[in-house]
C-alpha cells in the first residue's frame, strides 16, 4: 500500500494522543511520510477523542475522510466513525466492550480481549493502547522488532510491561495485509509547535515566556524540557499581561524573547504590542488560533484572528505578521520572525492555528534554507547614546544595560531621540515617520524570502488562494484538479506586488478559509484584489481532502 489511514479512538484519558504518535513512529520506520490529526474535547476524562494517522509515499499535510484501519477502544469509536470506512477496511476492537453487529459485511474485523490481557498481566488500563497498536502492527505484517524498537525509544515508563502485553496481542492477531518498507530516508516527526520551538532556538532565542493556552501550550512544555540543553530561561507567569511585559523587559536587557498564546490571551497582550512599537522593543508573539469568540471551542481549530492580529494595539506602527502552513514553514518563519524583530526593533507575530500547532508532520529540514542568528544594529560607542536616533531606514543602534556612563532610556510616551518624553509637534512628526519608515525596508527584505508561494498548475486560469494550515489540502486538490494554488505567507507588510504577479492570468479565484466572514478575502479587497468564490468552514474542524474537493468542483 502506497497510502492508507489509521484512526484510533477512545475516551479522553485513554492516552489516544500518545498512541497515535506511537503508530506514526512505527510506520515512520518503514520510510512512510506521516501526518497526524488530533481531535479531542476540552475535558480531562470522558468524551470522545481520536487521532488519524495518514501514511503516504510522498509528504502530505492533510487527512482524507476515509479510513483503512479503525482501532476501537470503545463503542463510540465504532458508532461515530463507521461511515468513514473504505470497502475492505480492517477494524481491530476491544472484544470485551465493543459490539460490531452493525458493520458492513465487507469490513474485516478482529476482536482482542484487551481487558483480559491487562488483568492477567497486572498492567495499567492505559496499556490497552500497547495491545491494540501491536495488533495493528501484526495485521500489517510488520516484524516484532520494529514495534520493540519504537516502544523502547518512545515509552519512558514500564517499557518491559508494555512490551509484555503488546507481545500477547501481537501473537493473537492474524496478518491482514503485508506492508513493505519504502526505500527513502526516515524523517523525524514534529508537531508544528515543536518546529516553532526549534526555529526560535536556531535564531538565538534566550527566553520563552507563556501562560498555557491551547493550542500553543506545548511550546512551553517542549522548551521547558530542553531549557538546560540550550541555556534558555522558560517562565510561566501568572497571566498573559505579565507574559508580554516580562518579554519586553528581557528585550530591554538584550535577550531575545518570544511568547506564545491564543486569541483570548492575545487580547490581554494588545496594550503591550503598542508599547513594543513605541519603545521599539523586539518581541515575537506566537498566536495559535482556535474557534472563538470568547472561550469558543478551546481544543478546535479556526482562522478567525487574522484581522485581530493585523490591527492589535492602538496607533500606527510597523509590525511583521507571518502565517506558516506546515512544520517546515513554522520552523523557518519562526526563526525569521525573531531575526526581523531584532533587526527592525518591532513586534513580530507568528499566526498559526490548532491544525498546524498540534498536527504531526514528517519534517524535512533539508527542504528549507538554513537558519542562523542575524545580529542587530549595535551602538558603536561613539558620542553620547541616542536610543531613538533617527536614520534612513528608521532603525536606531541598540545598547543594553549596564553600559558605563550612559543612560539607556525606553519610553511608552512620545519621545525625542534620547528617549526623553515630549509633546512637541515637530519631534512627534519626526518620530512617527521614523517608526513607520521601517515598513518599507522590511518589505524589501521580505521580497527576497518568497512571501507568496505558488503550487499546482502554475499556468492555470483557475486558482485557489489559501493561508495557514489550508496549504496542504489545497496543494493536494490543486494537483488533482489542475489548479493553481496561491499561498500568501507574509500578511504584514502586505506583499501586494508579489500577489498581483501570482494572480496574473487568473480569471477564477477561489478563497478557502476556516472562518465565517472570509477574512483573507476582506484583506485582499482592501488591496484592490477581489476573489470570485469563497469556500468557508467554521465548525472547528479542518477541511478534509474529499470534502474540500467536492466544494471546489461545485464552483469550477
Amino acid at each position: 500500500m502506497d497510502e492508507f489511514a489509521v484512526l484510533i479512538g477512545g475516551k479522553a484519558g485513554d492516552g489516544i494522543d500518545r498512541a497515535g504518535l506511537l503508530i506514526g513512529q512505527i510506520l515512520n520506520q518503514l520510510g512512510k511520510r506521516i501526518y497526524i490529526y488530533r481531535d479531542y474535547p476540552s475535558v480531562i476524562r470522558g468524551g470522545h477523542t481520536f487521532s488519524i494517522i495518514r501514511a503516504t509515499k510522498e509528504k502530505k499535510s492533510t487527512c482524507r475522510e476515509k479510513i483503512d484501519f479503525l482501532l476501537a477502544l470503545n463503542q463510540d469509536c465504532i458508532d461515530l466513525h463507521k461511515n468513514k470506512l473504505v470497502d475492505n477496511a480492517v477494524i481491530i476492537y476491544d472484544s470485551g466492550s465493543v459490539k460490531i453487529d452493525t458493520l458492513p459485511a465487507s469490513v474485516k474485523t478482529f476482536g482482542i480481549a484487551l481487558d483480559k490481557i491487562i488483568k492477567e498481566e497486572n498492567a495499567q488500563p492505559v496499556m490497552r493502547n500497547s495491545c491494540i497498536i501491536a495488533s495493528l502492527a501484526k495485521a500489517l505484517g510488520l516484524d516484532w522488532n520494529i514495534l520493540e524498537k519504537v516502544f523502547k525509544k518512545y515509552i519512558s515508563r514500564e517499557v518491559d510491561l508494555n512490551l509484555k502485553v503488546a507481545l500477547r496481542a501481537f501473537n493473537e492477531t492474524e496478518v491482514k495485509e503485508r506492508l513493505e518498507s519504502t526505500p527513502q530516508k526516515t524523517l523525524p516527526l514534529l508537531t508544528g509547535n515543536d518546529a516553532i520551538s526549534l526555529g526560535l532556538i536556531n535564531a538565538g532565542l534566550n527566553s520563552y515566556i507563556a501562560y498555557p493556552m491551547t493550542p500553543t501550550s506545548n511550546i512551553l512544555h517542549f522548551l521547558a524540557g530542553i531549557a538546560d540543553d540550550f541555556g534558555l530561561k522558560v517562565i510561566h507567569p501568572e497571566n498573559e499581561i505579565a507574559v508580554s511585559l516580562m518579554a519586553l523587559g528581557f528585550a530591554y536587557s538584550g535577550k531575545r524573547a518570544a511568547v506564545g498564546t491564543s486569541g483570548g490571551g492575545f487580547c490581554l497582550m494588545t496594550e503591550s504590542v503598542s508599547l513594543a512599537a513605541m519603545a521599539e522593543l523586539p518581541i515575537v508573539i506566537v498566536v495559535g488560533q482556535r474557534t472563538g469568540p470568547s472561550t469558543g471551542l478551546p481544543t478546535y481549530t479556526g482562522q478567525s484572528d487574522l484581522h485581530f492580529a493585523l490591527n492589535a494595539g492602538h496607533g500606527e506602527f510597523t509590525r511583521f505578521l507571518v502565517a506558516p502552513g506546515d512544520a517546515e514553514e513554522a520552523y523557518l518563519w519562526a526563526g525569521i520572525a525573531l531575526n526581523l524583530s531584532w533587526k527592525y526593533q518591532i513586534p513580530s507575530i507568528v499566526l498559526v492555528d490548532k491544525t498546524t500547532c498540534e498536527g504531526t508532520f514528517s519534517f524535512d529540514i533539508d527542504s528549507i534554507e538554513k537558519l542562523k542568528i542575524e545580529s542587530p544594529l549595535i551602538w558603536d560607542r561613539n558620542n553620547s547614546y541616542k536610543r531613538y536616533q533617527d536614520s534612513p531606514n528608521g532603525v536606531s543602534p541598540l545598547a543594553f544595560i549596564p553600559e558605563k556612563d550612559q543612560v539607556i532610556k525606553v519610553d511608552s510616551y512620545e519621545h525625542d531621540e534620547y528617549g526623553i518624553t515630549t509633546e512637541d509637534a515637530q519631534i512627534t512628526r519626526l518620530m512617527q515617520g521614523k517608526r513607520l519608515r521601517k515598513c518599507k525596508f522590511l518589505a524589501q527584505d521580505l521580497a527576497a524570502k518568497t512571501p507568496v508561494k505558488i503550487y499546482g498548475k502554475t499556468d492555470s486560469s483557475q486558482a485557489i488562494i489559501c493561508w495557514g494550515s489550508n496549504k496542504g489540502v489545497c496543494i493536494e486538490i490543486g494537483a488533482h484538479l489542475g489548479l493553481k494554488v496561491i499561498q500568501p505567507l507574509v500578511l504584514s507588510p502586505f506583499p501586494k506586488e508579489q500577489l498581483l504577479q501570482a494572480i496574473s492570468g487568473v480569471n477564477l479565484l477561489i478563497n478557502v478559509e476556516n472562518n465565517i466572514t472570509g477574512q483573507l478575502s476582506r484583506l485582499l479587497n482592501c488591496q484592490g484584489i477581489k476573489v470570485d468564490k469563497q469556500i468557508l468552514k467554521y465548525d472547528g474542524r479542518p477541511f478534509f481532502l474529499e470534502e474540500l474537493e467536492r466544494e471546489i468542483k461545485k464552483v469550477l
